[in-house]
């Protein structure tokens, strides 16, 4: 099969297409015909070094995947031909750039039916993001006043529509250039985070989801027993620390494969209350170019490999 593989950090230059053995299912797990495959920041850093997750290179890199099942080990949930998705494995190496995934089948749910595999695979690693950070750390309900940073971004987009499926008022930051965009997903209010200080515009959000390591930032923001949901400062217990002395709570958040959840995000697609939007698809064989287009920070939603 072809599979995207480094075999050193470097630039996007360094991702290559080599022909390599077709991994073969153990018990309860599936081999499946990838059909698309994600592109997130984070398979970028890991590519740079700048997140060095999986060690040294050489290895595949890659999570997102939306395919149909093409094998399956003695126990699997799914029987060959099912369609699937998920993002199986993380923060260990999945080799999702490639024609065919192997993943444990309780990682995987089967892929929204409204959905072609391209925007499926654009869902389960920002989408999951979203979900156990807004869901299951802050348990948002009807009524909470949120504020999502990064709103036009990967996990950004798809957390609008995620607060907005659970009754939440929405406060949305992003460029003047996006608001359009934002506003249509559903979010009640758009900041233009270029020319306007969040924390003078907004006050005593019930929730606060960061994506940009601007958690200190964001605490003021938050009313007393308000909660920080952060992505990238999730390890940070000085932050955690400074949180809780002030009387908000603190959710560090690291994404991690989720069946349930990964049904419950196929039901709102389904019911039309969620929708993932990709700005670009690219054949495997330019997993480079497909790098850089999320490393200029200017994507609206995702990047997604065709295979």
């Amino acid at each position: 099969m072809r599979a995207v593989i480094q075999k050193s950090f470097g630039g996007p230059e360094v991702l290559e297409v080599v022909e390599t053995a077709r991994p073969r299912p153990l018990s309860r797990e599936v081999l499946v015909r990838v059909r698309a495959a994600a592109v997130n920041p984070v398979d970028a850093a890991v590519r740079s070094g700048a997140y060095p997750l999986l060690g040294e290179p050489p290895f595949g890199v890659g999570w997102d995947v939306s395919g149909v099942v093409e094998e399956a080990g003695p126990g699997a949930r799914f029987a060959v031909g099912d369609e699937v998705y998920g993002m199986p494995f993380f923060p260990r190496a999945a080799n999702a750039y490639a024609e065919y995934v192997v993943a444990p089948s309780r990682q995987l749910a089967r892929k929204p039916a409204s959905l072609s595999h391209v925007e499926a695979a654009a869902l389960p690693l920002a989408a999951l993001t979203a979900w156990q950070g807004l869901v299951d750390a802050a348990a948002l309900k009807a009524g909470d006043r949120v504020l999502i940073h990064r709103a036009a971004g990967g996990v950004g987009h798809l957390a609008v529509q995620i607060a907005k499926a659970r009754g939440a008022h929405v406060t949305a930051l992003a460029s003047a250039a996006r608001h359009a965009f934002v506003r249509g997903l559903g979010a009640d209010e758009v900041i233009d985070y270029r020319t306007t200080d969040f924390t003078e515009a907004v006050r005593d959000a019930d929730v606060v989801l960061d994506s940009t390591a601007q958690g200190a930032r964001s605490l003021q923001v938050l009313r007393p027993g308000g909660m920080l949901v952060t992505i990238l400062e999730h390890g940070d217990a000085e932050l955690a620390a400074a949180v809780e002395a002030a009387g908000r709570r603190f959710a560090g958040v690291s994404v991690e494969p989720d069946r349930a959840a990964l049904e419950a995000i196929a039901a709102l697609v389904d019911e039309g209350r969620l929708r993932p939007h990709v700005e670009e698809t690219l054949p495997l064989a330019e997993a480079g170019k497909a790098h850089e287009l999320i490393e200029s920070g200017r994507v609206q939603g995702k990047v997604v490999l065709t295979v």
